[in-house]
């Protein structure tokens, strides 16, 4: 495991806070800790991007929004404007959610021009195209992020945080390998604590999407101690997105591809237990 500092984390994390509960207390909170803990972005709904702005405007601390949140399923037209009403009022990074149905249709040329009119839009913002990776194949990740990449995203991201699951090590890991070094990698979802925003970052993450940055950076005297166990490389069933495939969260051909991995995985003899 490589050596990490405190403000190494700090500046990969998107301190979040996207509940549609939150109020102007809760996005205040969020930049204040922003602000104190040195994290790299505040990420929030658009309704509070001009606020967040105000809040961070003498800081180093960048405003990031969601755009198409949490579905994806906007119209273009709609995305496009979201998006660049978000940069007029102070956004620097845009996320913004895939059409995942289409993705899952095959209609490539539809999302290539989707992702990339919302990139034309937030320029000159960066895009994050979020995959939400928990509706899709491996296969099917592999060609959101080559969409991404060629539509001028900056970064591809595994998650909302409201769909059925978050992120995981091998998802990452195939993104990352699949858009190469100088594409932007974003972890979200279900990252909890330090050892969480380390499997992530090991895994290749660049950026961490969560609303625990504050409780992964008091982790982070534990760094010293950190042991490589923590990767947990014996026991992968814990960190499968198999063990969260679920009938009635997921579409049917999803879960039967997970379903069909696990049958077939290398660990089910050894691990059956976390399987059945």
């Amino acid at each position: 495991m490589k050596e990490y500092t405190k403000e190494q984390i700090a500046k990969m994390i998107d301190h979040t806070e996207l509940k549609s509960s939150s109020g102007q207390g809760k996005i205040k909170n969020l930049c204040d800790e922003a602000k104190m803990f040195g994290f790299i972005s505040v990420c929030v709904n658009p309704h509070y991007v001009e606020y967040a702005y105000e809040q961070l405007k003498d800081s180093d601390v960048i405003v990031c929004s969601v755009i198409g949140f949490p579905l994806g399923m906007s119209t273009t037209e709609i995305k496009a404007a979201e998006a660049k009403k978000a940069v007029l009022q102070g956004a620097e990074e845009i996320d913004m959610v895939i059409n995942v149905g289409a993705l899952r249709d095959k209609n490539y040329d539809f999302v290539l021009a989707d992702i990339r009119k919302v990139a034309q839009a937030s320029a000159p913002a960066h895009l994050k195209v979020i995959l939400e990776t928990c509706y899709l194949t491996d296969e099917e990740i592999v060609k959101a992020c080559q969409l991404s990449v060629k539509a001028g995203a900056h970064f591809v991201k595994t998650s909302t945080g409201f769909g059925a699951f978050g992120a995981f090590e091998d998802h990452i890991k195939l993104m990352r390998e699949t858009v190469g070094p100088d594409i932007g990698v974003k972890a979200s979802g279900g990252i909890n604590n330090l050892k969480d925003a380390i499997r992530m970052i090991e895994a290749g993450a660049s950026r961490l999407g969560t609303s625990a940055g504050v409780s992964i950076l008091e982790g982070t005297p534990m760094l010293k101690f950190a042991p490589k166990a923590w990767l947990e490389p014996e026991i992968p069933c814990h960190i499968c997105p198999v063990r969260f495939a679920n009938m009635s969260k997921l579409p049917k051909g999803v879960y039967a591809y997970y379903k069909k991995r696990c049958l077939n995985c290398p660990h089910r003899d050894k691990y059956n237990k976390f399987y059945d």
